[in-house]
């Protein structure tokens, strides 16, 4: 192998960011939603509400009606379309999905992975849960 192949074959190293600036570059790719948007979207029919925390924080806080609940490390594949291990949620590309974490941090990576799926309508709660709840929005013990 020439010394020309060998450089096109090596990876191109990238310089190490911190979360807050991945956070700020991924979230510079979609629009985020508040809570009162994401409760109009999903009471019209129009989105489909994913809570992406784990069972302990549920457990404690509570859970929105009608979310459905898929732990993180779960979501690419249960609502990637072509996937063999999908939930009957999973209709399309098309399909507006809004992630929630607690407070709204892990839900923005996540949706950037969506996105990655072709999921091109993904975006996530601002504030997550919590602000969900400070809103005065429904939630079930």
């Amino acid at each position: 192998m020439s010394g020309a192949e060998q450089a096109e074959q090596q990876p191109v190293e990238q310089q190490p960011v911190g979360i807050d600036e991945l956070l700020e570059r991924v979230r510079a790719g979609y629009r985020r939603i508040g809570a009162h948007e994401a409760y109009g979207a999903a009471q019209a029919g129009e989105a489909l509400l994913v809570d992406i925390r784990y069972a302990a924080l549920r457990e404690r806080d509570g859970v929105i009606p009608g979310a459905l609940v898929i732990e993180r490390n779960e979501l690419e594949w249960r609502l990637d379309p072509q996937g063999s291990h999908k939930t009957p949620e999973a209709t399309g590309h098309d399909l507006q999905v809004v992630v929630i974490c607690n407070e709204g941090y892990a839900s923005s990576l996540a949706a950037v992975s969506l996105h990655q799926l072709g999921l091109r309508r993904a975006t996530d709660l601002i504030g997550g849960f919590q602000a969900w709840k400070a809103a005065g929005l429904p939630v079930t013990p």
